[in-house]
């Protein structure tokens, strides 16, 4: 199966995104290099001089590496004006956009069959005299073959003497069903055997990989892809999607590297500007990642929770997700990749620990966990003494800083509410006002310092450390949260707990 990838050319229609010249050359060498794609369709003629010097760019390389065949470039039918450009640009291969439909001829181009059939013959044979290859787009061809099935069949019968190499069927308006893109394609293949097919999905009723399906299914001999579905209006069928569906599903052989896709995804995405969503099929940041612990169970039980697409044959790695679906299987799978092991009882707090992070809709990372299990087994909160009851932190600008907290000791609740030169300093302006009442000794706080875990990640954890001083015993306690006041908070209790342990 040949697979045609226009992510340069049809992608490149995506609203916002335009290729730079040296972003579609680093793209077009890593399309056939690396990847394998087969044909890479790389601009349209004669859309601005950018277009022009990419288009010499990638010319340039193909010719010296031997792959000039495999660079395409779509023309119009205009007298001989866009193949003259390709010409000019040192191209080889031209796909000329003709229209697929008996409406387009006569309502966009205002003509007839025959005068629209004369055009493409002479563009045809000038190419030809040019030592220039051409492919033929049958643009509107799903409404053609709906509307106007006879325009379609004296259009391939015109053309039958004709020096083409590939006729090209597009849905251009994504208007197709799979049931319509089965009988269609098989309809062409019946009727003109000796034609090499490719069929071009585009995704507005996102039917385009279910249609590409089809048309492998019919026999069609090659298909259009771009890189993460880029493509107008909806997009178009996605290359990675349809690599696993013709691999997996239909069992049809392509040359593409599997282990390459991800790689090349990313880098589109990067140059695009255009993000891949996290349950993108093949690569999504999420779709490798498991979020249940009943899955993450079964996938240690013989694998019960894989199916073929295995993250290992796109380059990526199987993950079990942190929060509040996790149970011990899926926990104990990250602390396992991390080195570390944990007995039962602990594994069943640090699990406890994660669901009520996940419980704050708060991402929980596999470089959290460290920080997590650290938190859990070296601070049990078992036999607190002094528990926060509750607490409200007030910021407005221009005004101080408030806080109002409400705090257990030994089981009589107290309350005070003071001012502070931040969030952090009221809270404990109010809690020493509380302490001062009950002439209860007050530490000393020395350092106060913030770690998030590595990754940059913006939903990480916050991981605060604050030094204390109490009666000349100098000491640590820590606190993990997703925010920084509420993990200093936590931090402070710990340390009001150990000092009432230790009196």
């Amino acid at each position: 199966m040949e697979i045609m990838d226009t992510t340069l050319r049809d992608g490149e229609q995506t609203s916002g995104v335009s290729f730079a010249p040296h972003e579609k050359l680093g793209i077009t060498r890593m399309m056939i290099d690396t990847l394998g794609v087969n044909r890479v369709e790389v601009a349209s003629a004669r859309v601005s001089d950018g277009e022009s010097d990419a288009v010499k760019r990638i010319v340039e390389w193909a010719k010296k590496a031997g792959h000039l065949q495999r660079i395409e470039v779509l023309g119009f039918v205009d007298g001989g004006t866009s193949l003259r450009w390709i010409e000019e640009m040192g191209a080889k291969v031209m796909n000329l956009l003709t229209k697929g439909s008996k409406r387009h001829v006569e309502n966009q181009l205002g003509k007839s069959t025959q005068e629209h059939l004369a055009d493409i013959r002479a563009i045809v044979l000038d190419a030809q005299a040019r030592g220039i290859e051409v492919n033929l787009y049958l643009e509107d061809w799903s409404n053609g073959m709906i509307h106007s099935r006879e325009y379609v069949y004296e259009y391939l019968d015109a053309i039958a003497d004709l020096p083409i190499k590939r006729v090209m069927l597009p849905d251009t308006l994504g208007i197709l069903n799979p049931q319509q893109t089965l009988t269609f394609c098989k309809d062409m293949l019946d009727r003109y055997p000796k034609y090499h097919f490719d069929f071009h999905a585009h995704n507005d009723y996102d039917l385009a990989l279910a249609n590409v399906f089809a048309a492998a299914s019919a026999g069609i001999q090659g298909l259009h892809t771009t890189f993460n579905g880029l493509g107008e209006r909806a997009g178009n069928a996605p290359l990675t999607s349809v690599v696993a569906v013709l691999h997996d599903q239909l069992k049809i052989k392509t040359s593409i590297r599997e282990d390459k896709i991800y790689q090349m995804s990313k880098l589109v995405e990067t140059y695009s500007g255009i993000r891949i969503p996290n349950n993108k099929p093949i690569i999504g940041d999420n779709v490798f990642t498991q979020c249940a612990g009943i899955h993450a169970d079964g996938d240690s039980k013989n694998h019960l929770y894989y199916n073929d697409l295995l993250p290992e044959r796109f380059g990526r790695e199987r993950e079990y997700a942190l929060g509040k679906m996790s149970g011990k299987a899926s926990i104990r799978k990250n602390i396992e990749a991390l080195g570390i092991s944990l007995d039962d009882d602990s594994m069943t707090k640090v699990t406890q620990r994660i669901i009520e992070l996940g419980d704050k809709k708060q991402i929980v990372t596999q470089e959290d966990l460290p920080y997590i299990i650290s938190d859990v087994l070296k601070h049990p909160v078992e036999k607190q003494k002094i528990r926060m009851v509750n607490y409200s932190l007030s910021l407005t600008h221009g005004i101080r800083p408030v806080a109002t907290v409400k705090i257990e000791i030994n089981g009589e609740c107290y309350q005070e509410t003071a001012p502070g030169d931040g969030q952090y300093n009221a809270f404990t302006k109010a809690l020493w006002k509380i302490y001062t009442s009950l002439k209860k000794p007050i530490p000393e706080l020395l350092d106060y310092s913030v770690i998030i875990p590595p990754g940059g990640k913006t939903d990480a954890l916050v991981h605060t450390t604050i030094t204390w001083k109490f009666r000349d015993h100098v000491f640590k306690t820590h606190g993990l949260d997703a925010d920084q006041t509420e993990a200093a908070i936590q931090a402070t209790e710990k340390m009001l707990n150990l000092i009432e342990e230790k009196q």
